[in-house]
């Protein structure tokens, strides 16, 4: 069981309380506290308020005390859209994109996810699990202490679950929370391209009721996209997974405009990814709906293409959250902060709205909004600390490893001060 812990002489105390989801003007809402407290207790918040309230406390005067130092305290950061497992980088598309080369050329040249596919179906899932364990340990380094994890590089049956498996493994060997996504349709792999038609039924007869079966993920995800899967075959593939209890998400409108977003509201998708192509009638459409829209700019600046209008998105009072998109070959930064750098300086957000748009909003999109994403009493001791005095710095200090202290459920997974572990 975790220790009782004090966290005290925080400078300023990010709870984030107040409506879930966030949307419009209360996004900017921190629920700021300042010179506060956080009594943490058998792994979930205890106490949280100022620093006089709370250390008065009988229980505080018993717990192991941490010293903030005037420090910056958040929840813990929630990374809702990642590509954990895979096998290698794709370091040399990387410099033919710096060369001139699109997205689609790379891909047509047998680079891309394909890419990615044919490493992963080649390594066992033991050197997968092991390439993961350490990345999670960066993720935690930079404030995360919750993951979404899709599949999708694995593209056949066999090579997909064993993603999902590795995935399950992982969170059952250490304390960073992932949630997993089947994303078998993430592009058509070489064997059915001139029989895609099969292979979306493969996807939807076969592989969906197979994860669903084992308990192997919680979401299903396609990617929608310019070369990738048409508006109806999105439609097909969500809704066999919602039939067998797999909760639609949907990456959307990032190379091309195909009438995803729409669809994501069609179906009232959990959160609909990317969003760089939407038209003002699309925001228009969003900002009415229950749809979590996740925003992935790392992604946009790897690729060199013009940012989501995050602000629009924002002030037309859609419910926005952050992501890395982190993986191998558009996005390979697991910095939350980085990307809430990218949000206020490409996109427009503010400070505050960032740091709602990685926690509240996106334990929203995941549907763990209840026990994740604010700092209350009786939620997940999930916190984050960081060495700034005000927390506008964490975005202004872009690409600056600011994370001083990561907490999960309790437990320091953590520290820049070795004293604190």
């Amino acid at each position: 069981m975790a220790e009782t812990l004090l966290l005290t002489n925080i400078g300023q105390l990010l709870t984030m309380r107040g409506p879930v989801p966030r949307r419009g003007r209360s996004l900017a809402d921190a629920g700021l506290v300042k010179d506060a407290a956080v009594l943490v207790q058998n792994g979930r918040i205890a106490a949280a308020g100022t620093r006089r309230n709370v250390e008065r406390l009988q229980r505080a005067r018993r717990a192991r005390k941490i010293d903030l130092g005037g420090r910056v305290l958040l929840p813990g950061l929630v990374d809702s859209h990642t590509h954990l497992v895979f096998a290698a980088s794709r370091v040399a598309e990387y410099e033919m994109r710096i060369a001139g080369a699109s997205y689609e050329e790379i891909a047509r040249s047998g680079g891309g996810i394909r890419a990615s596919v044919r490493k992963l179906r080649a390594m066992p899932a033991a050197a997968l699990e092991r390439q993961a364990l350490g990345r999670l340990g960066q993720f935690a380094a930079h404030g995360t202490t919750t993951v979404e994890a899709k599949s999708g590089y694995g593209l056949d049956l066999a090579s997909e679950l064993k993603i999902l498996r590795v995935q399950r493994s992982l969170a059952r060997k250490q304390p960073l929370e992932i949630v997993s996504t089947f994303l078998g349709a993430h592009v058509v792999p070489p064997e059915y391209a001139r029989r895609r038609r099969a292979y979306v039924e493969i996807v939807a007869r076969q592989m969906i009721p197979m994860v669903a079966r084992y308990g192997l993920a919680e979401f299903c995800d396609v990617f929608c996209d310019r070369g990738a899967f048409s508006v109806e075959e999105a439609r097909q593939i969500l809704t066999a997974g919602r039939a067998c209890g797999l909760e639609p998400r949907l990456h959307a409108e990032q190379l091309a405009r195909t009438g995803a977003a729409r669809l994501a509201v069609e179906l009232c998708v959990a959160s609909a990814d990317h969003l760089d192509r939407v038209t003002p009638g699309d925001i228009k459409l969003l900002a009415k709906s229950s749809v979590v829209c996740t925003l992935l700019p790392g992604a946009s600046l790897h690729l060199g293409v013009p940012f989501a209008p995050g602000r629009a998105l924002v002030d037309a009072g859609a419910i926005v959250a952050l992501a890395t998109d982190f993986n191998p070959g558009t996005s390979p930064t697991l910095s939350l902060p980085m990307a809430m750098s990218l949000a206020c300086d490409g996109m427009r957000l503010r400070p505050a709205e960032a740091i709602a748009a990685a926690t509240v909003n996106a334990a929203y999109s995941l549907r763990r909004h209840d026990r994740i994403g604010t700092i209350e009493v009786g939620k997940q001791a999930d916190l984050s600390a960081f060495d700034v005095a005000d927390y506008r710095e964490i975005p202004y200090y872009f690409g600056v490893h600011l994370a001083w202290l990561t907490i999960k459920r309790g437990q320091i997974l953590y520290a820049r001060d070795p004293k604190q572990a």
